[in-house]
């Protein structure tokens, strides 16, 4: 017979052993976790800092593992750690593990390139005494978060001779910066006021601010603009005609900052999808003789749909392949190349929005990724009715689930927002159809696509142990 004073234990019990037990990342670490996870997001912040193109993220990537025993995968030579860049905007990372090949690969695939703004092929123009530059914004974004803050010039220009100009321009100290203006609110009332948000800066009006000073010479023509071309070219040797051949981005001016009174928090441009990328990135660095076969690909162009010869959508991944195949002494016909990747086992390593304390009713609280909660599974992405979407299969959700268990790994299941409300996709899809087994998991982001995410250092730390737990499972 029960008693009253055992009935609240059963209770207990029964909620605990029922229930699924939501529980913030921060609870699960004794205090030395607590250190390493911000001695991690140190590093982290200083990948962000480094790496705010593409370009740029591939060349730390490289710079990272140059030291850890990786040779290029198109040379010669033995080994078991190999790399593979692909036209300097997407970059791969191979490991060959104990178990063959062909009973396929263990890989991570996140994306280097973040939204932004680009100055065009053709850029330069001068408008009431001030030199300006034209620009297309690339990815989702909100025009309105681009204007009014100081903007940095990264990139590469092609010159005449074929020479190559990097370019980076207002990340030290002492750089000057550029601008997009904005309306005077004492102005904006027909102008600005009455429009819909999405509305109210136009895509031809991310014109960015590049000098007023006047050439010396009165009589000239476009005195500003070609005073700022005298310079460019005193300065890095530059014509006009070298901007046709050029890729220049506009990205903010801005350090990642620790967020928040506790510094539990990171601020910075470009988390989305650089969270991911370097938390894989240290990942596959931990590893040494990993049970299977390994594959990590940092992708570009996700952000406007993996297009191109650089996106997930490429055959980047089939050739990175045929390579690993090549160096385990095996030889590496198609037929190989497409069993190795359908027997092959995948995370497409992406953030997710998190459930922002201003806007819940956008998300379904109980599906919803929670700052502070650990690392995002999401079986399915797309929008309204799951159009997009690769949709993991329940058995491989379950085994994913068994794995981050095992490993003590915080994390949950979670869904871009309300069924109706919008969605987004990630590259799952593009490797799916070769028939692997994939699910999207990444950290939860507040501010997603603005100037300046925000992310928690426990969330950062939980997808590095995640990815690793992934990665060196049999």
């Amino acid at each position: 017979m029960t008693t009253k004073g055992k009935e609240p234990n059963r209770t207990k019990d029964l909620e605990k052993k029922l229930k699924l037990q939501g529980k913030l990342a921060w609870d699960r670490l004794d205090e030395k976790e607590r250190k390493e996870v911000f001695r991690f997001a140190e590093g982290y912040k200083k990948f962000l800092d480094r790496a705010k193109t593409e370009r740029e993220a591939v060349q730390e990537i490289l710079n990272a593992v140059k030291g850890s025993g990786y040779r290029d995968l198109s040379r010669g030579g033995g080994g078991n750690k190999f790399y593979s860049i692909n036209r300097e905007k997407s970059i791969a990372l191979a490991l060959l593990g104990k178990a063959p090949l062909a009973e396929g690969l263990r890989i991570i695939v996140s994306h280097v390139d973040s939204p932004r703004v680009d100055l065009k092929q053709n850029p330069l123009y001068e408008e009431s005494d001030l030199a300006l530059f034209r620009t297309h914004y690339y990815g989702g974004i909100k025009k309105y978060q681009w204007v009014a803050i100081p903007l940095s010039l990264h990139g590469l220009v092609v010159k005449g001779d074929g020479s190559l100009l990097p370019i980076q321009v207002g990340e030290s100290p002492d750089d000057p910066v550029l601008v997009i203006n904005d309306l005077l609110p004492h102005l904006s009332g027909k102008t600005q006021d009455q429009k819909k948000l999405a509305e109210g800066i136009e895509g031809e009006k991310l014109t960015a601010l590049a000098g007023s000073l006047p050439y010396s010479d009165g009589e000239a023509k476009e005195r500003i603009k070609l005073r700022l071309m005298e310079l460019l070219h005193e300065k890095y040797r530059l014509v006009e005609e070298d901007f046709t051949s050029a890729e220049l981005e506009l990205v903010p001016a801005l350090k990642a900052k620790d967020v928040g009174l506790d510094r539990s928090l990171i601020g910075a441009y470009g988390q989305d999808d650089r969270a991911s990328a370097y938390t894989s990135l240290q990942a596959v660095l931990s590893l040494k003789n990993p049970p299977r076969p390994v594959l990590a690909l940092f992708a570009d162009k996700e952000e406007i749909g993996s297009e191109g010869n650089t996106g997930a959508q490429s055959l980047f991944i089939e050739e990175v392949v045929r390579g690993m195949i090549e160096r385990s002494a095996e030889s590496p016909s198609e037929t190989l190349v497409k069993r190795v990747l359908a027997r092959s086992k995948a995370i497409s390593a992406d953030v997710e929005s998190a459930l922002d304390p201003n806007y819940p009713e956008v998300h379904d609280k109980q599906n919803a990724g929670r700052i502070g909660y650990g690392v995002c599974l999401e079986k399915f992405t797309g929008h309204r009715g799951k159009a997009g979407a690769s949709d993991a299969r329940a058995e491989y959700v379950g085994e994913i689930r068994r794995i981050f268990n095992a490993h003590n790994v915080a994390w949950q299941m979670t869904e871009i927002g309300k069924v109706d409300e919008g969605g987004g996709g990630t590259v799952a899809k593009y490797l799916a159809v070769y028939g692997m087994d994939i699910i999207d998991c990444g950290v939860p982001v507040l501010s997603m696509h603005s100037p300046f995410e925000v992310t928690s250092k426990v969330d950062i730390y939980e997808g590095y142990k995640a990815y690793l737990a992934f990665l060196s499972s049999p």
